[in-house]
C-alpha cells in the first residue's frame, strides 16, 4: 500500500518552471524586503516537491543515518 504517489515528470517541470518565473519575477521587490528569505524558502520547498509525500519527510528519509 502506497500513502504518497510521486508527481510525473511533466508536473514536475511545470511546479520548477513556475519556480524560476515566480523567482526571477519578484527578484526587483524581493531585494528590498526584508523577509526575502521566507519567500525563497518557500519557493525552494515547491522546487523540492516530487510527490504528495510532505517534503520534511522526504528530506529525512534521504538522509542516511547520521545520528545513529
Amino acid at each position: 500500500m502506497n500513502l504518497y504517489h510521486s508527481y510525473s515528470t511533466t508536473r514536475i517541470f511545470m511546479r520548477r518552471a513556475a519556480v524560476v518565473l515566480a523567482g526571477v519575477l519578484a527578484l526587483p521587490v524581493m531585494l528590498f524586503r526584508a523577509d526575502r528569505a521566507r519567500f525563497y524558502s518557500y519557493l525552494h520547498r515547491v522546487w523540492v516537491k516530487t510527490s504528495d509525500k510532505p517534503v520534511w519527510l522526504a528530506e529525512a528519509e534521504s538522509v542516511c543515518c547520521d545520528f545513529y
